[in-house]
């Protein structure tokens, strides 16, 4: 294996050598490994071998490092979220071609990662400004359906893959497990003494009222959570293009199928978006979701205000810089306040929530895609590809 001239340095390789083998591909047929840029939590090469093939190796830090709760395995993620889109069939997602944990460092030191294929394509966040507005229409339809048609993979249980209840412990419902994913990232946000727009409790107090909402949330599906353009891949040439990879799928949960909506238009309303809101609704066997009921919006709020707590608070721990820290928070904050204004307590059972929809069963072990490439300079915080 082979580094490119000045772009990794000697451990790199050693380190992707070692968890080459344990995935089972020979470093030997490996002709270089080069670094990518934009990520900004794990570290990201390209993998080229002697037959042609491009592979993406994405690891991540040591677990010991300054994280959020909710990171913890992330790659776990990423990988259910490639495997169960693959389910779908017409979403193009990398392929996984093993994820797990291996010893990498030359003191055996375990660091998770993951190999996959590579999805052809540039992030439509460098192309947008070039797109025609019948161009951009259209693939806002496609990727609506794409988003509605992983929609249909029925999940294992409510949650991050890697955070499992306990044993024994039937798994809890979506109101209980929500509300188990905020409170942890509060606890974040005063462990780091992250600068927020209210104080913790009051935030605490305003988003536990708006629970009720999330009652009649049955069904967990893969959510995204991370679709913004940056993660979004076009191929093709101008006015022909097409969505030819979503990437970067780690924020993954098991979920509302709503939480994805807030991704899809950062610091705006992705329901209001008619192109996108079409491509979902023909791709969704329920007609997708009520957005006249008060409930429904009432969870695209509680989702928005998870999102920015989020990109708020994961700038202490990553310190990405004082002028990222700066644009993020002059986003955010107001963004964070917004949603939160629009939360109604006590809306109660959700009869708005899409309905019933043929499930695809999501394998317990099923070989499937995944890729991930880096966040790209131009996003409004630090909400990115890590």
């Amino acid at each position: 294996m082979a580094l490119v001239p000045g772009a990794a340095d000697r451990p790199a390789l050693e380190e992707a050598a070692r968890f080459l083998r344990g995935a089972g591909v020979d470093p030997d047929g490996v002709v270089s490994l080069e670094p990518m840029t934009g990520g900004s939590y794990n570290t990201l090469h390209r993998v080229r071998t002697a037959d042609g093939t491009c592979l993406v190796l994405k690891t991540a830090p040591p677990e010991c490092g300054p994280r959020l709760q909710y990171e913890q395995r992330l790659l776990d993620g990423e990988a259910a979220y490639y495997r169960a889109a693959a389910r779908c069939g017409g979403v193009p997602v990398p392929r996984v071609v093993h994820a797990g944990t291996h010893p990498t460092g030359p003191d055996g030191t375990a660091h998770a990662a993951l190999l996959m294929t590579r999805c052809p394509g540039t992030a439509w966040s460098d192309v947008s400004s070039g797109l025609t507005g019948g161009e951009r229409s259209a693939l806002r339809r496609s990727l609506g359906g794409m988003i509605a048609r992983v929609h249909t993979v029925q999940g294992p249980r409510f949650g991050y893959p890697a955070q499992p209840p306990s044993a024994g412990v039937p798994p809890a419902g979506w109101r209980e497990v929500f509300a188990a994913m905020l409170r942890a990232l509060l606890e974040d946000a005063e462990r780091y003494a992250a600068p927020l727009p209210l104080p913790v409790p009051a935030l605490h107090t305003r988003l536990a009222r708006a629970l009720p909402a999330l009652d009649h949330v049955h069904r967990p599906v893969p959510v995204h959570f991370d679709l913004w353009e940056g993660n979004v891949l076009l191929d093709g040439p101008p006015g022909s293009r097409y969505v030819s990879g979503i990437v970067d799928g780690e924020r993954m949960f098991w979920g509302d199928p709503l939480a994805d909506f807030p991704s899809l238009q950062l610091f705006g309303r992705a329901e209001d978006d008619p192109d996108l809101m079409a491509g979902y609704r023909a791709g969704s066997p329920g007609g997708g979701p009520d957005l006249g009921d008060e409930a429904v919006r009432t969870r695209l709020a509680l989702y928005r205000c998870y999102l920015y707590l989020i990109m708020l608070v994961e700038t202490v721990p990553r310190a990405p810089g004082e002028e990222a820290v700066r644009r993020t928070h002059a986003h955010a904050g107001p963004a964070l306040l917004e949603a939160l204004d629009a939360l109604r307590p006590g809306t109660g059972p959700a009869t708005g929530t899409p309905g019933p929809q043929p499930a695809v069963p999501y394998p317990s072990s099923a070989p499937g895609p995944t890729p991930e490439y880096g966040g790209q300079p131009g996003n409004p915080g630090p909400h990115r590809a890590r």
